[in-house]
């Protein structure tokens, strides 16, 4: 398609019978107040819907309607079209051949766009339409820094090779902004936030230097045949932390701020020798969007509510278990939102300080000068507080000083490296608690993992391995095998690994008066029996089946979860399984 005059969006919907003259008019007002294109005024106002002013531009302008999220991207076409003018103009080139390129776009009614387009592709352009908001998450996903960071890796390579000057004086320097290590550093911390990537891992290798990313709870590698730079970046990243420069041998721990795309990040970084040099760790912890809701963490509605209600009583101790990563922080951090009043004293003892907190008083615990959580614990019981929250209990003394508290009017909210619920007691029977002080404190365990998602763009029906049909038979019974699900193929939108995002998966178990008088008696295995027939109780990997059933993740992820999870498969089991699967 070649516009040669320009269209009238107002006009061409009103043809189409769309929207009337009034509803027009309408727009245009409200257009003028607001500023936004017409487009989104239209469709805010409720006057029609974007897929069917899509359809409409479409058909009258004789383009071709393309669905981002089922389009499979060639990378070396995308590139084609500069990210800058990408995100400006509201485009992204789709696919090219003798005739030109085709370019998709939001509002292909746009001329000045369409003639900056032609320029900078320098070819005959072929116009398709496609919904602004998959637009904006493609050119998110599409427009990696991969090829970014090795042009600075190498360019930095280049740098190191030819100059004699001393390169600790040099990257110590404050005017060296433009320097490739600092470009470096730029791209890849731009490149991780884009990805929503949770870790940076940079290792030095012996021929190569691998940086791999966390997302989604699976590392990414990206290796550079630039090995000699490994030590610039080490050198850099420490001096950003505060960290000893000259010291090589030990492992050291530090944390900076930088500002990223508008996000405001906090990076944990740990150091480490390692046969070819140093490697380093980088936890990013995004500080710009808060704290999370406990409504956004996608617990289910009747835990959900269960937990909201258990969170407000005025004191006993409630456990968040899981293994590391699992998302633990995250839960209590949300249910602390819910808590933060003005008429609740908070306090939280954390080892480290993840996410700052107003109005909570919050304690970084510093095993080199004796303050531990113990010794915090006893100081911050004095401080008259409401809620105290302890970020993990891993011995005798903190344990048993929070569950004394928790008898003496203290909600006390803590996490611990568990299974499941239903073991948890065990874990803190095996540090040395007595039974009858968990039975008199402890309120609720919630265990929980994560799986990833399964990716929308690219899920198709899957059938079920032979793997898979063994797991499944240990809970339910083969004739109830008759669900169809989900496995994502890999898309760009994804990066290929059919995954995009995670979910927790929770199982909750609440204390009542039978199951605490099971547990003072000493008697773990009358507990266990009376927990996993409580009411209410659905294990951990039956709630992920269910996800699974219901095609928001995958069975492989259901079994991932479940390896480290002793279940005992008695009816009560047996029968949830059936439920997830009917």
């Amino acid at each position: 398609m070649s516009p040669r005059k320009k269209i009238r969006l107002g006009d061409l919907l009103i043809d189409s019978k769309l929207i009337s003259q009034t509803q027009l008019e309408q727009a245009l007002a409200d257009q003028k107040k607001s500023g936004q294109k017409l487009g989104k005024v239209l469709i805010e106002d409720g006057y029609l819907t974007e897929d069917q002013m899509l359809e409409a531009l479409s058909a009258q302008l004789k383009i071709p309607f393309v669905d981002l999220l089922h389009y499979k991207f060639n990378p070396d076409v995308i590139k084609l079209l500069p990210e800058i003018q990408s995100r400006r103009f509201r485009a992204v080139a789709l696919s090219t051949d003798n005739s030109g390129v085709l370019v998709g776009m939001a509002d292909p009614t746009n001329i000045f766009a369409y003639d900056e387009l032609s320029r900078i592709l320098n070819k005959p352009i072929k116009l398709a339409v496609v919904r602004e908001i998959d637009l904006l998450k493609t050119i998110d996903t599409v427009y990696r820094k991969t090829d970014q960071i090795s042009g600075f890796a190498e360019q930095l390579n280049e740098e190191l090779t030819e100059s004699d000057i001393d390169l600790g004086a040099l990257l110590a320097d404050a005017d060296v902004a433009d320097a490739p290590v600092v470009k470096l550093l730029a791209s890849l911390f731009e490149d991780a936030i884009q990805i929503k990537a949770s870790d940076i891992h940079i290792e030095p290798d012996e021929k190569v230097l691998r940086i791999r990313q966390r997302v989604d709870g699976v590392l990414q590698e990206h290796t550079m045949d630039e090995v000699r730079i490994a030590p610039a970046l080490v050198l850099r990243l420490k001096l950003m932390a505060g960290l000893d420069i000259s010291e090589k041998r030990m492992p050291q721990d530090g944390r900076f701020s930088l500002k990223v795309k508008e996000h405001n990040i906090d990076v944990r970084l740990s150091t480490m020798p390692v046969q070819y040099g140093e490697s380093v760790v980088m936890r990013l912890l995004d500080q710009t969007g808060g704290t999370l809701d406990l409504n956004l963490l996608g617990m289910p509605k009747i835990i959900l509510n269960r937990f909201e209600t258990l969170i407000q009583r005025p004191h006993g101790m409630i456990l968040v278990t899981g293994p590391t990563g699992s998302g633990k922080t995250t839960t209590l951090y949300a249910a602390l939102q819910t808590l933060n009043v003005p008429e609740k004293k908070i306090i939280t003892v954390e080892d480290p300080v993840e996410y700052k907190l107003p109005r909570i008083n919050q304690v970084q615990i510093n095993s080199d000068i004796g303050l531990n959580f113990a010794t915090v614990l006893r100081s911050a019981l004095r401080q008259d507080p409401d809620i105290v929250l302890i970020g993990e209990m891993r011995d005798e003394e903190t344990a048993e000083i929070a569950l004394r508290a928790a008898m003496t009017g203290h909600l006390v909210l803590s996490t611990l490296h568990t299974n499941d619920a239903v073991s948890t007691v065990n874990r803190l029977m095996d540090i040395g608690i007595k039974s009858y002080l968990l039975a008199s404190a402890l309120h609720a365990i919630l265990a929980q993992r994560l799986v990833r998602r399964v990716c929308e763009s690219c899920a198709q029906p899957a059938d079920l391995t032979v793997q898979q049909k063994g797991w499944l038979s240990s809970f339910v019974n083969e004739e109830k095998f008759n669900v169809t699900f989900k496995q994502g193929i890999g898309c760009a939108h994804c990066n290929y690994t059919g995954y995009q995002g995670r979910i927790g998966v929770y199982e909750l178990l609440e204390f009542d008066k039978e199951l605490s008088n099971a547990l003072a008696h000493g008697d773990t295995g009358e507990f266990m029996e009376k927990a996993t027939n409580s009411r209410h109780f659905r294990p951990l990997n039956m709630v992920a089946l269910q996800y699974a059933v219901e095609g928001i993740t995958t069975m492989d992820e259901v079994i991932r979860i479940s390896a480290d999870i002793d279940s005992v498969v008695d009816n009560n089991i047996i029968k949830a399984g059936e439920e997830a699967l009917s």
